[in-house]
């Protein structure tokens, strides 16, 4: 991996994104998201994860976050990406209704199989490429792109309806996640 995509500095505020294994939707589901979404309160809450902005797409996340507790930011995405990788992958095992239960299955069993540190199903992809925010307006630019990333898609036309962000927040509307950080820059 390349230098420029590594937490170099344990203070700094991050931008991420990570991917589902095979950029597959498995967050068309509602009950995944609420999953991630659940792993994501957990970090914030008990883990010093300062949470700036974030957004689940049906097969991606962003997130703008910094780690505020004893936890480097590298370690703290760590364990949010292999707890959400055991409980949604347990959660489609165990849903009967997930018509593409076998499907997902078979194709995170195989990517494990790719994988020297995975044993069983492998997730999400490995890459995060990590991107330290080191201005306000670069702040606001990737705090911009993850909130546009839906209405880029199609799926909204103003960031704030779509759900599955913090944009809301930033409209002053009640989010999925509370105590976001809104990061507010004006340019002269």
């Amino acid at each position: 991996m390349s230098r420029n995509y590594k937490f170099h500095n344990p203070e700094g505020l991050y931008f991420v994104s990570f991917a589902v294994v095979g950029w597959l939707d498995v967050f068309t589901r509602h009950q995944y998201v609420d999953l991630f979404l659940e792993s994501l309160r957990f970090c914030q809450k008990n883990k010093g994860m300062e949470i700036h902005a974030w957004c689940v797409m049906t097969n991606h996340v962003h997130l703008v976050f910094r780690s505020v507790g004893n936890q480097r930011p590298e370690s703290l995405l760590g364990d949010l990406k292999r707890f959400t990788s055991q409980s949604i992958v347990k959660a489609i095992r165990d849903n009967p209704k997930e018509s593409r239960r076998d499907f997902l299955l078979n194709f995170f069993k195989e990517e494990a199989q790719t994988s020297s540190n995975v044993k069983h199903h492998q997730f999400w992809r490995h890459d995060n490429h990590p991107i330290e925010l080191w201005s306000p307006k670069v702040i606001q630019q990737k705090i911009n792109y993850t909130h546009q990333n839906p209405v880029k898609a199609g799926f909204v036309v103003k960031p704030e309806d779509y759900v599955y962000s913090s944009a809301r927040v930033y409209a002053g509307e009640k989010g999925l996640i509370d105590d976001v950080c809104v990061f507010s820059y004006f340019e002269d």
